[in-house]
């Protein structure tokens, strides 16, 4: 038997004896999905203690080296244990910005001493992190961000605003860009700075989306005063950690599945609301056709994902091409998401029923239509695609 079969048979004997029958079922509910953090209220025991248990591990956040709080596992050895999770239906037990942006920028720019006060909470999932970037006065033009940090002996004062600070109002802790240099050209001049939400002078407010959920707030700073040692990186170099940190924000959201969707595929949910033929298909042609074509595209997506992630994992940069994995995933989301509405007809607009769960179709339909936004928008992401990967000259 090799190492990494040796791994598969002693990862599936763990899995089998500490995964609870409760973390096996798919994400249904908001609450089911584990995001961690000092304000956090578990769904269920069970739920904290599939947390604690794969934590101890080092397996939220496996490939991360133990010191960090992670289990040190190779690439392949990180495929097979979610392969072996997704076997069993297993939930991630806890995921936040921490693991998906933050964590990969400390990694790369961050000092030991950061890595080792923050990583470990994160892969503990002690505290939830959110991402001051956006400004009303700066949209999808980042680096023209106005909320300045002012270095005074050992600490900076901080004042201005952020808008779409998602989950602002429970997060722990933010990781803030903040202009350190007013004098400077746009992209330089700016300083990435981690500061508790705790802190006196910070102000968050929920902005109600059309979904009629508010994972977004605006947030305002007055005279909130950061450590100097919670700089990450090289005063006014914050731009370069911005960019990095913005490839994984971008795969994040272009790779993320629909949460209604999770665990059943939307032929199966198609074919369940409007009939089979007489051969078993879906008794919708031109729906069937469109969900083909979409699974289709699907496939080579995630192909191609799959592809660039191995090629990150060997220490291959993904660049510019996160632009692109944005822009494609956003797409088919969307796309997906008008198809399921198409499947379930009226029903799928229904807001306050039981058998829609509140609504959430047509919450995560509305929902869908902010990916294209967040994050740059599509029209940003084929500028950069244009410029950077095809050479082509400003429009």
């Amino acid at each position: 038997m090799s190492a990494l079969e040796q791994f598969r048979t002693e990862t599936r004997a763990w899995l089998e004896a500490n995964c609870p029958m409760a973390m096996r079922e798919p994400v249904s509910r908001p609450e089911d999905h584990c995001w961690g953090g000092r304000q956090w209220q578990f769904s269920c025991d069970d739920q904290r203690l599939w947390m604690e248990r794969m934590a101890a591990k080092g397996w939220t956040a496996p490939q991360w080296a133990p010191e960090y709080g992670g289990a040190g596992l190779s690439a392949e050895q990180d495929a097979i244990l979610r392969e072996e999770m997704a076997r069993i239906n297993a939930r991630v037990p806890v995921s936040n910005f921490g693991f998906w942006m933050l964590g990969p920028a400390l990694l790369k720019f961050g000092s030991e001493q950061q890595k080792r006060e923050h990583l470990p909470r994160i892969a503990r999932g002690e505290i939830r992190w959110c991402q001051g970037y956006s400004e009303p006065g700066a949209g999808s033009d980042l680096a023209s961000l106005q909320t300045r940090a002012q270095l005074k002996d050992d600490h900076f004062i901080v004042n201005g605003q952020k808008i779409w600070t998602s989950y602002a109002n429970l997060a722990d802790w933010i990781f803030c860009l903040v202009r350190t240099d007013a004098d400077a050209s746009k992209h330089n001049g700016i300083s990435f700075l981690l500061f508790d939400m705790a802190s006196a002078g910070i102000t968050t407010r929920p902005i109600e989306l059309i979904s009629g959920e508010s994972p977004f707030c605006e947030t305002f700073f007055d005279d909130v005063q950061v450590p100097l040692a919670n700089l990450v990186g090289t005063l006014h170099r914050g731009w370069d950690i911005a960019k990095y940190l913005l490839t994984h924000e971008r795969d994040m959201i272009g790779g993320e599945p629909p949460g209604i969707l999770r665990g059943q595929a939307l032929g199966t949910l198609a074919a369940d609301q409007l009939g089979r033929d007489d051969s078993g298909r879906l008794n919708a042609p031109l729906l069937r056709h469109q969900i083909a074509a979409l699974d289709v595209d699907s496939l080579a997506f995630r192909a191609w994902v799959a592809q660039l992630r191995a090629g990150a994992e060997q220490g291959q940069g993904i660049g510019a091409r996160s632009s692109l994995l944005k822009y494609v995933g956003t797409e088919l989301n969307k796309r997906r998401y008008e198809l399921m509405m198409d499947a379930m007809g009226t029903i799928g607009l229904e807001w306050d029923s039981a058998r829609t769960r509140g609504g959430q179709l047509a919450r995560e339909w509305l929902r869908s239509k902010g990916n294209s936004i967040e994050g740059g928008t599509s029209e940003v992401m084929l500028n950069i695609a244009a410029k950077r990967l095809l050479d082509l000259p400003d429009a």
